[in-house]
């Protein structure tokens, strides 16, 4: 497998101490004493700040905690498991606020997304605004970097329009501590964004010319082109831009058996698709982003753990008896010992030990699945509780005759035996969120690539955008190509809609989507559009934070918030002013000449100002205040 090159030690140091920053992107300092004029002057310069911007956009899913845990428990197909102590999201409206600790493992990582977001704005403005003070050897080579330097930076402005609405737009180098940025409109901000990711996708190299796997190629461009499109309602691009990535000749859907496990007819190609030695490996075509970590050491030190076990699957060890009333469960690996009894029954090497902190809603792992053949959901694939077996040793030492035995919920009486529903009971995609992890006696998710963009989605978004354009038919042939991959019925056109769209991207997008920026920008959609919705409302962006799809759907299906579930700590509530997150308060209140509104709903939303707009004109075009005076 070929990977990103090698820049230098000496570089790669100075891009971590680039890194190590402030406590607020808003207190920029500059760089460090290894010079950007004598490191940014040809292209191994500039690509070392591009492999920061990797390095930064892997931290989303990687490690403890990790931020795609708050985009799914913002969503309709997830909530925060946490059970067992005070912090984590559960009462939105009550403990989302600008104030509140919005970066922390253990509560929420919406601060992450602004911060960090902003981090790697500043590393790919630094490759922009140094483009032509490097030596270059062709257009060509200039214009590749200059087109993964707009692919970072674009891609995080789509995903802070989508979750924060109107944000500052920072288009150049920061070299000077400044404090006086303006908030900017969200659709000015997307129109740039398109402009230079139409010049990305010409000029950015494809996987089939030698662009390193993990690197950013010309699919992903037209990929994240296909969003920004679809954002800014042009959907006639959307259909094009997303056909350059279908029809590059390059790319298709895996529908054949392939990599390790393709001759085991107990699997299929759901589960070869998402086995972590397949998606690096040259036969894999529908791979368009791949995000790397190696038990060996990477160039960027990309070694991390992707722990998405302890994420995603359930805290079983714990809370889970018998019918007889005695515990039923071990983690312990095969030949350890529980109350002098060895185990014979390892499920945690099978499994991997879950904490159930991404707590699947009972859409997302039963009601949506619409069909019993659909690889997906398939035994073996997907694992239910009831498919695990009663393991705990000590169960012998108590003659308990449900020692392996299938678990079960409900004793003959009804009385219910497990402890903790929210935590220790659920469903999961195994075929998916399996990393080995050798290492440890309890694996929780060892070191493994993941997909970021996959052609799949692909299909799916172009699905849409054929529906936004009342292109019914194609919009189905379109989401049925991935369905029926997955061995499921296709759909007839006059099903397609919003939710069959979103149905069909939470089974096959599950923890690769971000799911709360893809339902906050269909909202924007609806409410701009005036378009009426599958559910029979019209919305509009004059009482947005009020009356929103994003807050509909989430109540829609998922049934935590909309019951009210009690928790321990918290009822689970959500508002609809929380489509848009919180700008965190540290960024405004450090903006001392500027001013950086506050979203409707949260404190400090008084003290909005007009939001400044970019306008295309000659060269990068302009910043116009609405406010300035002459």
């Amino acid at each position: 497998m070929k990977k990103i090159n090698i820049i230098s030690i000496v570089t790669l140091i100075m891009v971590l101490m680039w890194t190590s920053c402030s406590e607020d992107f808003l207190e920029p300092k500059p760089l460090s004493f290894y010079a950007p004029e004598n490191t940014f002057v040809n292209e191994d310069g500039l690509n070392a700040a591009l492999v920061a911007c990797l390095r930064n956009a892997r931290h989303e899913f990687y490690g403890d905690g990790n931020p795609m845990i708050t985009e799914n428990i913002f969503s309709d197909v997830a909530v925060e498991g946490t059970t067992d102590k005070s912090g984590p999201a559960m009462d939105l409206p009550a403990q989302i606020l600008p104030d509140a600790n919005l970066n922390s493992t253990n509560y929420n990582r919406i601060g992450w997304y602004w911060q960090e977001g902003f981090y790697r704005i500043k590393y790919a403005n630094t490759v922009i605004s140094r483009i032509d003070v490097a030596e270059w050897d062709s257009e060509a080579d200039r214009n590749n970097i200059l087109g993964k330097a707009y692919f970072h930076r674009a891609r995080v402005y789509y995903r802070l329009t989508q979750q924060f609405g109107d944000v500052p737009l920072l288009l150049e180098e920061v070299t000077a501590p400044k404090l006086d940025f303006y908030t900017c409109t969200r659709e000015s901000i997307l129109k740039k964004m398109k402009k230079d990711m139409e010049f990305a996708a010409q000029w950015v190299k494809t996987e089939a010319d030698g662009v390193p796997i993990g690197d950013i190629n010309k699919a992903a461009c037209n990929h994240l082109l296909t969003k920004i499109n679809l954002a800014l309602h042009e959907y006639d691009d959307a259909i094009a831009s997303a056909s350059a990535v279908i029809d590059d000749g390059y790319h298709h859907l895996m529908t054949e058996r392939f990599g390790i496990d393709k001759d085991d007819p107990e699997k299929n190609v759901t589960w070869d698709l998402h086995q972590v030695p397949n998606k690096s490996i040259a036969e894999n075509r529908e791979r368009i982003y791949l995000l790397t970590s190696r038990e060996e050491l990477t160039e960027d030190g990309a070694s991390e753990r992707i722990s998405m076990m302890r994420q995603n699957v359930p805290f079983w060890p714990k809370n889970i008896k018998t019918p007889n009333g005695n515990n039923g469960m071990s983690d312990k690996p095969l030949g350890s010992k529980v109350s002098g009894k060895e185990v014979e029954i390892d499920m945690v090497t099978t499994y991997g030990r879950g904490i159930g902190r991404c707590r699947q809603t009972p859409y997302s792992h039963t009601g949506n699945w619409d069909d019993p053949n659909d690889y997906r959901h398939a035994p073996g694939n997907w694992m239910n509780m009831e498919d695990m077996v009663y393991n705990n040793p000590d169960l012998k030492n108590k003659n308990d005759d449900y020692y392996g035995k299938n678990l079960q919920l409900y004793n003959d009486a009804g009385g219910i035996l497990c402890t903790d529903t929210i935590r220790s009971w659920f469903g999961w995609p195994h075929y998916k969120l399996y990393v080995a992890d050798p290492t440890d006696n309890t694996p929780d998710g060892g070191n493994g690539d993941w997909y970021c963009y996959r052609l799949a989605e692909t299909y799916l978004l172009r699905a849409e955008a054929y529906f936004w354009n009342g292109e019914s038919q194609k919009a189905a042939d379109d989401l049925n190509a991935v369905r029926t991959r997955a061995n499921a019925a296709p759909y007839s056109a006059d099903q397609i809609n919003l939710g069959t769209i979103l149905d069909e991207r939470a089974r096959e997008l599950y923890y690769e989507e971000p799911r709360k920026t893809e339902i906050t920008r269909m909202a924007f959609m609806l409410a701009e559009s005036g378009k009426p919705c599958y559910n029979g409302k019209t919305y509009s962006m004059s009482n947005f934070s009020e009356n929103n799809f994003w807050y509909d759907r989430v109540m829609e299906k998922n049934s935590f918030y909309r019951e009210n579930v009690v928790a321990p700590h918290y009822t689970y509530r959500a508002a609809p002013w929380i489509a848009l997150w919180p700008i965190p308060a540290s960024a405004i209140n450090s903006n001392t000449m500027g001013v950086i509104n506050q979203n409707k709903g949260y404190p400090g939303e008084e003290n909005y100002r007009e939001p400044v707009y970019w306008q295309d004109g000659e060269g990068e075009g302009i910043i116009v205040d609405p406010n300035a005076t002459e």
